[in-house]
């Protein structure tokens, strides 16, 4: 009876062998991702032609003079410099900074207090939910337009509420130095459902025994929300303070719609001066300029936002 021989292979074709393997391997991986890739192209593409080519036009456009119809001429840097020299750029710059820091004062702790208020509520928590929502879903210029006949003078609702009180009335919208903070009030109450709702979500993850711990140890109200509550939700308020703050600088639709910018340009802001470059003045060049530089201040605050609360959103 013979005993077979099992020949073991050497280093050097063991090495090769599992280079062999390996290269099988990332050439089966790599069709695999090539398929993958051919699928997403056509979304890659539309994507592209819908958000990043208005992008790299707009940037075309702000070196440019054109009517967006016929030919245009390349202008260089003279859009940048008649911007720079146009004064109502700094009253915009300053009237929309006025508008985030209100909104920021007023609009960022309002959802933040108004759902710690109904994470408390037992009965019919879901009809304050909706009630708190709601505003959401009334379109923005319906929004401002309601509101706009409650800032009314004559007749509006506010005044007549203060009226009885022995207050008012007063010029809401009419006088310079009450006009942003109606604006400011208006799109708080427009827009925190949505805040109050993830706020809201967020609560609910929070583990119940982190109260019942702080209630053992003497801690009242206050002190569970400052201690437990806030600390816990520290990710959750960081990404939704650089979204409103992305929100109040892109500011549009109530300058617009309530006063128009006025009055004495108190409510002009950086859109809606992008607005009466483009489309009163057909200035699209000058324009496109401030869009780009509007654009680049954002991705700019993002990215300083996002590096100064790293530690703080995580810790």
């Amino acid at each position: 009876m013979t005993t077979a021989t099992v020949t073991r292979p050497t280093e050097e074709q063991a090495a090769q062998q599992g280079r062999a393997a390996r290269s099988r391997r990332w050439r089966a991986g790599g069709r695999r991702e090539l398929i993958g890739l051919l699928f997403l192209l056509p979304a890659i593409l539309i994507f592209g032609m819908f958000a990043w080519w208005p992008i790299v036009r707009g940037l075309i456009i702000s070196f440019q003079r054109t009517d967006l119809m016929g030919t245009s001429e390349w202008v260089g840097l003279a859009n940048f410099e008649a911007l720079f020299a146009d004064p109502l750029l700094g009253t915009a710059v300053m009237n929309t900074l006025l508008f985030v820091g209100l909104g920021v004062l007023i609009g960022f702790p309002a959802p933040l207090i108004l759902a710690s208020v109904l994470s408390t509520v037992r009965r019919y928590g879901g009809v304050y939910r909706f009630l708190v929502y709601l505003p959401v879903v009334i379109p923005p210029v319906v929004s401002v337009l309601l509101w706009k006949w409650f800032y009314d003078p004559g007749a509006g609702l506010f005044n007549e509420l203060l009226g009885t009180v022995g207050l008012g009335p007063y010029p809401w919208l009419e006088s310079p130095d009450t006009a942003m903070l109606s604006l400011v009030l208006e799109s708080t109450w427009a827009g925190m459902g949505g805040t109050v709702l993830i706020y809201l979500a967020a609560m609910v993850g929070i583990p119940q025994e982190l109260y019942e711990a702080a209630e053992i140890d003497g801690a009242n109200l206050w002190q569970r929300i400052w201690h437990v509550m806030l600390p816990q939700l520290r990710t959750v308020i960081a990404l939704l303070l650089l979204w409103q703050l992305i929100n109040t600088v892109q500011v549009f639709t109530e300058p617009y719609v309530f006063t128009g910018g006025g009055p004495q340009n108190a409510t002009t802001t950086v859109l809606l001066l992008i607005f009466r470059y483009g489309f009163q003045q057909g200035n699209y060049g000058q324009a496109a300029a401030l869009a780009f530089l509007l654009a680049l201040s954002l991705a700019v605050l993002s990215a300083v936002y996002l590096r100064a609360t790293r530690s703080w959103s995580k810790s």
